[in-house]
Parts: structure tokens; sequence; C-alpha cells
């Protein structure tokens, strides 16, 4: 997905723009939000990169792909979407939110678990309560979907595949600004988690630049 492990990719693809619509600029809360995903410490198995967001979800919005990659083959992917809305939500309770999708393909062991559902909604808390984050309205579908194989594909074994969808609000901090960066890491230990890997306990993780551009996505 992005060309070096622990790093964004300078491929935005217009991703960076400086405004959200005729004569609006960004606010500072989400330009600081931005630059806080900037700087965020991921584990070094990631592969991240900016994305065009979606449209129309909130006055603003910035997203980002990620893998998890193990040489060439991808072991869990996902996007998660940084929205904005200075007026306030009130489905949110909040001015921001995260929201996210997240897949892998599971071990046939695993994928026959019953409990697998309920396993991975809290896979996602419990990563944004490991890092001890405040968050709130937490919501979404744990979707499991399996696939067999005929014909000339028929030397597959079967597949299944988990995919998480959600969507919370992080507390705001100091200046209305939510720490992001660490909401982004709890979001790459998930990822790690959806693709076997074992935890890290390191605290040495590599620091994540994004190249600087023209300023965060909005729609």
């Amino acid at each position: 997905m992005a060309p070096a492990q622990g790093q964004f990719s300078d491929h935005s693809e217009g991703a960076d723009t400086e405004g959200s619509g005729e004569g609006e600029l960004v606010p500072p809360a989400f330009r600081s939000a931005v630059e806080g995903l900037r700087s965020a410490q991921l584990r070094p198995e990631l592969e991240v990169e900016p994305t065009r967001p979606p449209q129309r979800l909130a006055p603003h919005a910035y997203a980002l792909e990620a893998a998890v990659v193990d040489g060439d083959e991808d072991l869990a992917d996902g996007r998660l979407v940084l929205l904005h809305d200075p007026s306030g939500h009130d489905a949110w309770k909040g001015t921001f939110r995260l929201v996210t999708l997240v897949r892998a393909e599971l071990e046939p062991e695993m994928a026959a678990d019953p409990l697998l559902p309920e396993v991975c909604w809290t896979w996602l808390t419990g990563a944004l309560d490991a890092r001890g984050l405040a968050y709130g309205e937490a919501g979404g579908t744990v979707t499991r979907a399996g696939s067999h194989y005929f014909g000339a594909l028929s030397a597959r074994r079967p597949a299944t595949q988990i995919e998480i969808r959600a969507s919370w609000t992080p507390r705001e901090g100091r200046g209305g600004v939510p720490d992001v960066a660490a909401h982004l890491a709890a979001w790459g230990d998930l990822l790690c988690q959806l693709a076997g890997l074992p935890p890290s306990d390191s605290v040495d993780a590599a620091v994540v630049t994004l190249p600087q551009r023209r300023g965060p996505q909005v729609p």
C-alpha cells in the first residue's frame, strides 16, 4: 500500500487542501488534529498513506489507509477517517468523530469460533482502553463472511474474512483538540491484532511523519 514501513507515503493524490468549500478556511482545531495524526507513533509493520476522505459526512474530513504487511502479503488492512463539525453534532456528542473500516482473513480455527464477533469488538475497545483514551458514543458492526471456491479455483482452501465497521467520539482536550495521535496508534494496534501479530511492548515505535503539502483535505 505505502512504499515504506512505518512511514506515510508521499502519494496523497490531492488528499491535502486548504479549504472546505468556497471561501471557508480550515478551523485551527481541525488543523491541529491533522498535525496530531502526522506525529503519531506506529508499529513498523504498518504501512500508512493519506487518501481522499468521503464527502458530505462532515464539514471537514481527513482519511488514512493502512495495511499490516509481511513481505508481499497484506495481513490486514483498513481505513480511518477523522471528521470535524465545529458546530457540534448531536449524535457524536462532540465536534470530532473517528470512523473506521478494518478487515483481515482469518485462520479456519479462529473463523469457526461462535464468539468471534464479540471478541473482535472487544479488540477495538480494548485497544483504546489499553492506551487510556477517553472516548464515547462507540458503535459499529462486526461481519464474518466465508468464501468457498469452485471450478478452476477449487484448489484454493475456503477463506473467512472478518470486517469491523465502527465509529467513536474522541474526547476533546486542550484547545478543543482530541489526542488523535494516540487514537491512531490504538487503531494500529487493532490492525496488528487482527493480523495475528503479538502485542508490542516497545516504547521505541517509529515516528511517522506525513510529508507537508497544502493542508488537510476537506469536502
